[in-house]
């Protein structure tokens, strides 16, 4: 993953890609990465300061929460969501897969992120290689790399003409076109309200059989 840095150009050669994005995002930078569906703008979710810049980015309305990627299921205990048998057994059926999942969070010291709604969407990713690096920085906001309202970055060269140098990065992946994650809310039942069809085709209500 060839990593363009936003706003100058280095003058020696890079650490590794994967821990130069830990350090970046662990001091609160911003930057583009590829995700298992497509291009995001991604922060530290534990980062106030991070999400807010985010909003600002991407011209975002600030009463929708944004979607967070984790490396695990262990990870929603971070943000204080406790999970039921049921409920576990739907997540560990689609993740880790291209489907976001909402789920009830009602602390107020994480009003930055669930914005008023008391609720956060999650997933862990598809891909191998970003839940490494997720495992490393831990919990990111990854909403796709566009102004709200336009169509999403399938390039670099198109997330660059959203964001420009107000990025501290950008991880290149070529082309990704792919439909963005399916996003699922889960009841006490273990049913599952599709509430965005997307990459993976899932039953408007129901028990999730894969």
């Amino acid at each position: 993953m060839p990593i363009n840095k936003g706003k100058k150009k280095l003058s020696r050669a890079l650490p590794p890609a994967e821990a130069l994005v830990a350090s970046l995002l662990a001091r609160g930078a911003v930057g583009v990465l590829p995700t298992d569906t497509i291009y995001g703008i991604v922060g530290s979710a534990l980062r106030k300061d991070a999400v807010e810049r985010i909003y600002r980015l991407r011209k975002r309305d600030p009463e929708k929460p944004m979607i967070i990627l984790v490396s695990s299921m262990r990870d929603l205990r971070l943000f204080g969501i406790k999970t039921f048998p049921r409920m576990t057994k739907v997540l560990r059926k689609v993740w880790p897969g291209k489907v976001s999942v909402i789920l009830p969070c009602r602390y107020k010291k994480f009003a930055y992120l669930h914005r008023g709604t008391e609720t956060l969407a999650f997933r862990v990713p598809a891909s191998i290689s970003l839940r490494a690096l997720l495992s490393k920085t831990g919990p990111l906001v990854a909403p796709s790399a566009n102004f709200e309202g336009e169509p999403p970055a399938r390039t670099i060269a198109e997330a660059k003409r959203y964001f420009g140098d107000h990025v501290e990065f950008y991880g290149a992946a070529g082309c990704i076109a792919s439909k963005p994650s399916t996003l699922i809310a889960i009841d006490d039942d273990g049913a599952v309200t599709v509430l965005r069809q997307g990459a993976v085709k899932i039953p408007a209500r129901g028990t999730i059989i894969l």
